[in-house]
């Protein structure tokens, strides 16, 4: 069974690694053909960085591989043999978090490099040293307190109840609502400074189009992201009267009034559609797959791994096969995504009047250029990775017709993620 379970993980390693290798043969190839959506110096920017993007993540596959077979073969094992408590529950939540603090530290690398070696070459790092430290302290404390309650919650299920796959599968689902409903507060606690809309026409215009959609909100908000990072965003997060819409000041400075109001209107058609708690259904649907799986392991594992099947075990394979499920229902969330973008961007148009589909593509186009998308892709990345159409696509949709010079480079091949 060990043998089993380290084979589909290497499986599903070496075809990540794959699709990341067919892209950057693809980028390399068209980078430097007729440019599209982009000038050419920029197109050929936003091709390098796409190619360096995923090298990284290249090397950053093999090395979570190598941890992996760490943790199977002595990682779990040396936890185990190591970390003693009389209270089984302390037991249970310092050997699981144990696991988590070490994967943290092992990450660290990675985030560093990508942050302060690959974003600040391309122009998008904001951020200082000192607050990049400031923040992952935070996130891993907040990692720490919650992590462990969540350890506990699932200790007490196992411990009590027969069918304890189906009720921390209940648990667990009710955890990831309750994140979604309390992210906007966390993150503006913590993180970004959160100011009320100064601009009372934009204000007026963003209040008149939610409730056009039946879209309650305690306010429209300004956050400094522009400290951190320099690309632009915005979102809707929480439920009920908790929800918030919050723009990323670096949209509001990129964007016209009409073009922000079409991307606006874009994530109002999702709320209307009720993509949202569609999401949530295939994360739960997700999360139903994994805690089935992982709730009827043969003892055999455990023998083989020379472990006692203990909870926190059993946490511990759930928290290190999660991204092979999540690689496995990618595709699947992807084609529903992709569907409901395209509804979202027809909503989108239709908020914004007689020229929403123009303001909606105006909106588009700057979002490519200023995040640096590089807005063509191979059809298999888009397979495994993409959430969003293709932004050609999209443009096609709206009725914008992009001419490019080079045919060659839109033939069924030409596809972005925005």
């Amino acid at each position: 069974m060990l043998m089993t379970i380290v084979g589909i993980y290497t499986f599903y390693v070496l075809v990540n690694i794959y699709t990341s290798v067919m892209q950057i043969g693809y980028i390399n190839q068209v980078k430097r053909k007729a440019p599209v959506l982009l000038g050419a110096t920029d197109f050929l920017k936003a091709g390098n960085y796409a190619v360096s993007k995923e090298k990284l993540a290249i090397v950053s596959s093999f090395f979570d591989y190598l941890v992996f077979i760490a943790w199977m073969g002595v990682g779990v094992k040396a936890l185990q043999e190591n970390i003693h408590f009389d209270n089984s529950v302390l037991l249970n939540i310092a050997i699981v978090m144990g696991f988590v603090i070490v994967n943290s530290l092992l990450s660290l690398p990675f985030g560093y490099y990508e942050k302060f070696v690959l974003d600040k070459e391309f122009g998008f790092n904001k951020s200082s040293v000192g607050l990049w430290i400031k923040d992952t302290l935070i996130s891993f404390v907040m990692t720490l307190v919650f992590g462990s309650l969540v350890v506990w919650g699932i200790y007490a299920i196992i411990t009590n109840f027969t069918l304890w796959w189906l009720w921390s599968f209940v648990f667990i689902f009710a955890v990831v609502i309750m994140i979604n409903m309390l992210y906007p507060a966390f993150r503006a606690m913590f993180f970004d400074k959160l100011t009320p809309l100064e601009d009372e026409t934009l204000d007026s215009e963003i209040k008149i189009l939610m409730d056009k959609t039946g879209f309650v909100s305690s306010g429209v908000f300004v956050s400094d992201a522009s400290k951190r990072d320099a690309r632009l965003n915005a979102y809707f997060g929480g439920f009920g009267k908790a929800k918030r819409v919050v723009l990323f000041d670096t949209l509001i400075e990129k964007l016209t009034t009409k073009e922000l109001l079409a991307v606006l209107g874009h994530e109002l058609g999702h709320f209307a559609h009720g993509d949202i708690y569609k999401n949530i259904a295939l994360v739960g649907g997700m999360l139903f797959a994994m805690f089935g799986i992982f709730g009827n392991l043969p003892e055999s594992l455990y023998l083989e791994m020379g472990i006692a099947q203990e909870p926190y075990v059993l946490m511990i394979l759930l928290m290190l096969f999660m991204p092979v499920l999540g690689f496995v229902m990618m595709p699947i969330m992807g084609i529903v995504s992709r569907h409901n973008e395209y509804e979202a961007d027809r909503m989108g148009s239709e908020l914004g009047g007689p020229a929403g589909a123009i303001e909606l593509a105006n909106a588009l186009q700057k979002l490519v250029t200023e995040n640096k998308s590089f807005p063509l892709s191979h059809p298999l990345y888009i397979f495994f990775h993409y959430t969003h159409p293709p932004v050609l696509e999209r443009l096609k949709e709206l009725g914008v017709d992009i001419k490019n010079g080079d045919s060659s480079a839109l033939e069924g091949k030409c596809e972005a993620n925005i």
